[in-house]
């Protein structure tokens, strides 16, 4: 399933475009997925960063009270930690540490998914352009153009940090597991 996925986002001659229409048609079926070990085995085994990234875009913006219209940034990484809540239908028997737990881990794929996508490795990063093109600009050594909004502070990354960790502070009413503050860690 992986490997189709990938394949059906690679051949469009807009990688973009097929991960958007790929990811539109396969989330309603993300939503309906009853354990998180099944949720994060589909996320993380995910070939395809695109689609992955864009997944997880969708599954932010369904958390959201007020989602944003803004394109995938770090920026926007940034608003969906300020503005998510742990998602209504995964909320079954489980703690409540673990749902924000799964979110933290979302959160975190998602980023290592952009990073991946925009800003990172040099294969990856022309993955927004179809393979016929990528071959060129790989050659030409032609770096991807960031975005006004990948320019984020630290001060920036730490007040949504603090502003988070509150939040979270608030619906557990206790200490963090080591779990959680160890994806904080990584996230920060």
């Amino acid at each position: 399933l992986q490997r189709m996925l990938s394949m059906a986002v690679e051949v469009d001659r807009s990688p973009t475009c097929s991960s958007r229409k790929i990811a539109d048609d396969i989330f309603p079926y993300i939503l309906s997925i009853p354990l998180r070990s099944q949720r994060e085995a589909l996320l993380n085994t995910m070939e395809n960063q695109l689609l992955r990234c864009r997944l997880l875009e969708l599954l932010f913006q369904h958390s959201c009270d007020v989602p944003t219209t803004s394109s995938m940034s770090l920026d926007k990484i940034l608003y969906f930690l300020s503005h998510s809540s742990v998602l209504p239908q995964f909320q079954d028997e489980t703690a409540t540490w673990q749902r924000w737990d799964e979110m933290l881990q979302y959160l975190s794929l998602l980023l290592l998914s952009y990073q991946s996508v925009k800003l990172a490795f040099p294969l990856a990063e022309h993955l927004r352009s179809s393979i016929s093109d990528r071959m060129d600009l790989i050659i030409q050594k032609a770096k991807p153009r960031l975005q006004d909004s990948d320019d984020i502070s630290q001060l920036d990354i730490q007040l949504k940090m603090n502003d988070f960790m509150n939040r979270m502070q608030e619906a557990l009413g206790q200490p963090f597991p080591p779990q959680i503050q160890e994806k904080l860690f990584m996230l920060q």
